[in-house]
């Protein structure tokens, strides 16, 4: 365990927002009953907005961003687990209130803890993710509301990012009919390549919404929100099911209760942050059994702290493919 270690940190002043990798030693992490020393974290769109600054997620300065972690155990006082155990966090406040995962080394709660599934790495962890995580959860909330396959294909929007990547690739496993849609029309191979059948335009999705449409889908994921998640309801079948797990395009949702109380719908909301513990296992064991790693290294690529930066930028702008890992120690 080094006495040093590298991290970025960002700093406020006044309105004033500076991130920048820097080396500090163990008593300056916060609180906690277990070290980690940390091998690899990840870029999800939450990473983007608080390395950036672009909105107020950051809740204290100074603050470590990287909502995600995955690394091995150096210190332990829980008798829940000890020194060499692998292990992950996904939420929980990190980069929020806590400091998160773009650093060498980490000092948490034991409670907030995921022992690494023995299917994955700890870089094949951080390539799932908040991002993968996430779509697991819409899929297990989906299979909650009855939506088999039998019932008809599921739409996933925002599908070359991260969640809409792995959401696939599950949905895909799982015997699905999947519908793709992207504004990134030229990814059509590789989104088939992870097994969507039909690739649409976002630009579908993106008019003003009507209170009712054709109905085309028996569910879907949207990590988009806004007018796309309510043209998405507006074209459910009767008794389907949306999981909702974003924001891309705005938090509002100009609608009518139509898709409710004419056909059904159900409108189902994702939060991964806080999820309790049982669910989170259920969640893991889920991607561990179903998730395709070759589609997941398809889906994957790794960068270094200091690529961080610009890497935020990208994702924010819908440049980014599939999933960034970080692997700190590069």
């Amino acid at each position: 365990m080094t006495d040093r270690f590298s991290a970025i940190l960002i700093r406020k002043e006044s309105d004033t927002q500076r991130a920048e990798i820097t080396q500090l030693s163990l008593p300056d992490l916060m609180e906690g009953d277990v070290v980690i020393e940390v091998s690899h974290s990840t870029v999800n769109y939450k990473d983007g907005l608080v390395v950036t600054g672009r909105a107020p997620v950051a809740r204290r300065f100074p603050m470590i961003p990287g909502i995600d972690l995955a690394g091995t155990i150096v210190e332990s006082a829980s008798t829940d687990c000890k020194p060499g155990d692998k292990v992950l966090i996904d939420g929980w406040g990190l980069s929020e209130t806590h400091y998160g995962g773009y650093a060498q080394m980490a000092r948490v709660k034991h409670e907030w803890l995921v022992p690494l599934p023995r299917e994955f790495s700890t870089g094949e962890a951080m390539a799932i993710g908040t991002a993968g995580y996430t779509a697991m959860l819409a899929v297990l909330a989906l299979e909650d509301a009855h939506v088999a396959p039998e019932k008809g294909p599921i739409l996933v929007t925002g599908a070359a990012g991260g969640v809409g990547s792995v959401a696939i690739s599950l949905l895909a496993k799982l015997g699905y009919q999947v519908i793709a849609s992207t504004g990134r029309t030229n990814e059509e191979a590789y989104l088939k390549g992870l097994g969507a059948k039909e690739v649409i335009s976002r630009n579908e999705l993106a008019g003003e919404p009507r209170p009712l449409g054709k109905e085309r889908w028996a569910g879907a994921i949207d990590s988009v929100g806004s007018k796309t998640l309510a043209n998405v309801l507006a074209g459910t079948i009767y008794g389907g099911a949306v999981a909702a797990c974003g924001l891309a395009s705005g938090m509002d949702l100009p609608m009518t209760v139509a898709p409710f109380i004419l056909r059904g719908v159900s409108l189902l909301g994702i939060e991964s942050v806080h999820m309790p513990k049982p669910r989170r296992l259920q969640a893991w064991a889920g991607l561990a059994r179903d998730l395709d790693k070759d589609k997941l290294s398809a889906m994957t690529q790794t960068i270094g702290l200091k690529d961080v930066f610009e890497a935020a930028n990208q994702i924010l702008a819908g440049r980014v493919r599939g999933r960034l890992v970080v692997d700190v120690n590069r």
